[in-house]
């Protein structure tokens, strides 16, 4: 089964298993996409309102427009997900830590203090585990206070069936025997994700780069010691997608080079498809705003993974292996496993 086949057959909301997901910072909704595929039920809390029309008519769960804080009224749930918002931790937004309103942390905290629930996990950039890495210690060390096991990895989307290089730490607090999703050594390329649609694309869709915007590109690679130029190369996965890149017309833009030699910007279809998003999830807002909830967005299908590494971790907890259980809570990470294989074969 071809990768697109894949997303679309498997990212979709499932049969719900009866635990309870609140989903803070949820933007457009690709964490979350990836748990309802597990047949988790959620519901979300989000501040952008055009991430919320795209969670909510994509999703089962709602997505709620609110400016989450500490002392916020949230609802039971049995696991905490979120993306607590990681401008003040990323390059992009100068690492100004706690000393940035933006902060998303101490919210996240309290909910876990308010709710116990029996897992939670945060998903954020990598810098929390260098530059910040005090406040990464802090913010565990107050989690661990709470009684929970917490453990994070950092974890690259490609490793997880994703087209593309996404590295993002995972953080999740526990009460024993929770696992990350294994690895596989399979790499889905930028040729597998959008071969279909690359070549079918409207004139107005996309952005042609004029000869003084190669220019300035050139300039960019040189002055940046840039190797390999940004275009996506066909035969390997992507780099990173962000808001900047996408949206941007900067030297780093991601592009396509066209056979003729002309260049291209992505259209939205195929910046989803990069993220793993399926063709039926479909985006609302302006161009700039469908970039942005793109490029802030988690891999559904890593999403999904991790999803069901934590089905795995309930059902062993509260609930024991039985036959009725099997029953409740099929093992989906298999048919993913089996279909990557045979699209791979």
């Amino acid at each position: 089964m071809k990768y697109t086949e894949v997303i679309n057959t498997l990212l979709k909301p499932k049969e719900k298993n009866d635990f309870k997901v609140l989903d803070l910072f949820a933007g457009c909704g690709g964490l979350a996409l990836g748990f309802e595929s597990g047949g988790f039920d959620t519901i979300g809390y989000e501040k952008e309102s055009d991430c919320c029309v795209t969670y909510q008519n994509n999703l089962d769960g709602k997505s709620i427009k609110t400016n989450l804080t500490p002392d916020f009224d949230f609802p039971h749930a049995d696991i905490i997900i979120g993306g607590p918002p990681c401008q003040p931790f990323s390059v992009g937004g100068n690492q100004k830590g706690l000393k940035d309103s933006r902060d998303g942390f101490p919210t996240f905290i309290a909910a876990v203090k308010k709710i116990k629930p029996e897992i939670w996990l945060f998903e954020n950039v990598r810098g929390l585990l260098y530059k910040n890495k005090w406040y990464l210690e802090k913010i565990i060390s107050e989690l661990e206070s709470l009684g929970y096991t917490v453990e994070y990895k950092l974890l690259n989307a490609v490793n997880y069936g994703v087209p593309q290089n996404r590295e993002r730490i995972v953080v999740v607090g526990h009460k024993g025997q929770f696992f990350f999703p294994k690895e596989t050594s399979i790499k889905t390329t930028v040729k597998e994700a959008l071969s279909d649609i690359s070549e079918n694309t409207g004139i107005d869709e996309v952005t042609y780069l004029t000869p003084s915007m190669d220019n300035y590109i050139a300039k960019y690679e040189k002055a940046s010691k840039c190797i390999n130029p940004r275009d996506l190369h066909l035969e390997r996965p992507a780099r990173t997608l962000t808001c900047r890149n996408l949206a941007g017309m900067t030297g780093d833009m991601h592009r396509i080079k066209l056979p003729d030699g002309r260049r291209r910007t992505l259209t939205f279809r195929e910046a989803a498809r990069l993220q793993s998003f399926p063709d039926h999830f479909y985006f609302y807002g302006s161009k700039t705003s469908i970039f942005n909830q793109i490029g802030n967005a988690v891999p559904p299908l890593l999403s999904f993974k991790i999803a069901n590494s934590v089905l795995d971790y309930m059902k062993q907890g509260r609930f024991l292996e039985t036959p009725q259980n099997k029953q409740r809570f099929p093992n989906q990470l298999n048919f993913f496993e089996e279909q990557i294989m045979v699209q791979n074969a």
